[in-house]
Protein backbone atom coordinates (compact mmCIF):
# COMPACT_ATOMS: atom_id res chain seq x y z
CA UNK A 1 0.00 0.00 0.00
CA UNK A 2 1.12 3.68 -0.56
CA UNK A 3 -0.65 6.78 0.63
CA UNK A 4 -2.33 7.67 -2.36
CA UNK A 5 -3.93 3.95 -1.24
CA UNK A 6 -6.60 5.90 1.29
CA UNK A 7 -9.52 3.67 1.35
CA UNK A 8 -7.16 0.06 1.80
CA UNK A 9 -5.59 2.07 4.50
CA UNK A 10 -8.20 2.63 5.81
CA UNK A 11 -9.49 -0.71 5.89
CA UNK A 12 -6.30 -1.78 7.09
CA UNK A 13 -6.76 0.63 10.38
CA UNK A 14 -10.51 -0.42 10.64
CA UNK A 15 -8.78 -3.67 11.00
CA UNK A 16 -6.29 -3.31 13.26
CA UNK A 17 -7.83 -0.85 15.61
CA UNK A 18 -11.78 -1.59 15.42
CA UNK A 19 -12.03 -0.06 18.88
CA UNK A 20 -10.61 3.24 17.76
CA UNK A 21 -13.28 6.01 16.71
CA UNK A 22 -11.10 7.97 13.67
CA UNK A 23 -12.73 10.68 13.89
CA UNK A 24 -10.92 11.36 17.14
CA UNK A 25 -7.32 10.46 15.87
CA UNK A 26 -4.40 12.70 15.87
CA UNK A 27 -2.79 13.17 12.55
CA UNK A 28 0.99 12.52 14.42
CA UNK A 29 -0.90 8.88 15.89
CA UNK A 30 -2.57 8.32 12.45
CA UNK A 31 0.65 8.62 10.48
CA UNK A 32 2.27 6.38 13.27
CA UNK A 33 -0.63 3.91 12.56
CA UNK A 34 -0.14 3.87 8.58
CA UNK A 35 3.48 3.43 9.04
CA UNK A 36 3.30 0.54 11.31
CA UNK A 37 0.61 -1.42 8.92
CA UNK A 38 2.53 -4.60 7.45
CA UNK A 39 0.94 -3.79 4.36
CA UNK A 40 1.98 -0.41 4.14
CA UNK A 41 5.26 0.12 1.90
CA UNK A 42 5.53 3.68 1.02
CA UNK A 43 8.44 6.54 1.89
CA UNK A 44 7.33 8.44 5.02
CA UNK A 45 8.53 11.53 3.64
CA UNK A 46 5.44 11.35 1.14
CA UNK A 47 3.01 11.68 3.46
CA UNK A 48 1.32 15.37 4.63
CA UNK A 49 -1.98 16.82 6.08
CA UNK A 50 -3.77 16.75 3.02
CA UNK A 51 -3.20 12.98 2.55
CA UNK A 52 -3.76 12.09 6.10
CA UNK A 53 -7.08 13.96 5.97
CA UNK A 54 -8.01 11.84 2.76
CA UNK A 55 -6.88 8.45 5.10
CA UNK A 56 -9.13 9.91 7.80
CA UNK A 57 -11.77 10.75 5.88
CA UNK A 58 -12.24 7.43 4.83
CA UNK A 59 -11.85 5.61 7.80
CA UNK A 60 -14.69 7.87 9.13
CA UNK A 61 -16.90 6.54 6.31
CA UNK A 62 -16.53 2.56 6.79
CA UNK A 63 -16.55 3.21 10.93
Amino acid sequence: MKWIDSLDVALALLEAHPEVDPSQIRFTDLRDWVLALDEFDDDPEHCNERVLEAIQVCWINEY
